[in-house]
């Protein structure tokens, strides 16, 4: 059984949440601010942990970043604040997902089994040994990649979605596509997840982010990993 730790510090969202949860077949505990919440990941060892950002004390960035920084459990935003910067910046702190509130109920456990999903393909990468891009390296049996021989340090997911373009150099994926591969879902997807985490994988690969030539934007499109312009032998 999967266990759920959920950091919420509205009495009702708390309930309403717990109980959807534990009708799908989860075992939850429950916290009602930031304290409370790490000290209940250090007794329940969750695999799976929900957390709002308006809480009282510790925030819930600052919950995210000390949950990252205790080990590889999968970690959910879920909150009431919509803005792409809130969504920036609870990845930067370690989350794997954000979902805004409120919450449909099919919405939150099918993010749930998305990110366990992940998780376990993450721990049994498939493919091939190496992938070179001009100085780019990716090793997803490894789950690594390097640039110019630097290691990059990439998230599970950024790491993802760096193999499944890779795995189609110069085919042009739509954001609903990658959200189904990369995610494991389509219709609940936030496609600013997938913007997100481009942008954050351009900072790590490509020598001047702001003029890529690796991940590139096909407007109306989406996203391709473009191989590197081969220059003629004399």
């Amino acid at each position: 059984m999967t266990s759920v730790l959920l950091i919420e510090d509205d009495a009702h969202i708390r309930a309403s949440l717990g109980l959807l949860l534990r009708s799908d077949g989860y075992e939850v505990a429950e916290a009602g601010s930031g304290e409370e919440g790490l000290a209940a990941f250090v007794s329940a060892q969750p695999d799976v942990v929900l957390v709002d950002l308006l809480l009282p004390g510790i925030d819930g960035f600052e919950v995210t970043r000390e949950l990252r920084r205790a080990g590889n459990v999968g970690v959910i935003v879920v909150s009431a604040r919509t803005g792409t910067d809130d969504i920036v910046k609870s990845l930067e702190a370690g989350a794997d997902d954000y979902l805004t509130k409120p919450v449909m109920p099919r919405e939150l456990p099918a993010r749930i089994r998305a990110l366990m999903r992940r998780a376990r393909l993450a721990s049994e990468p498939e493919g091939e040994t190496s992938i070179t891009f001009g100085d780019l390296e990716i090793r997803p049996l490894a789950g690594t990649a390097s640039k110019g021989g630097r290691e990059l340090a990439l998230t599970r997911t950024e790491l993802r979605l760096l193999c499944e373009l890779a795995s189609r150099p110069g085919w042009v994926m739509s954001r609903p596509e990658l959200l189904e591969r990369v995610w494991g879902y389509d219709y609940f997807g936030d496609t600013r997840l997938v913007d997100v985490h481009i942008g954050r994988l351009r900072a790590k690969v490509e020598d001047d982010p702001a003029n890529p030539q690796l991940l590139v934007t096909v407007r109306g499109l989406g996203y391709k990993l473009e191989p590197p312009v081969q220059e003629a032998k004399a």
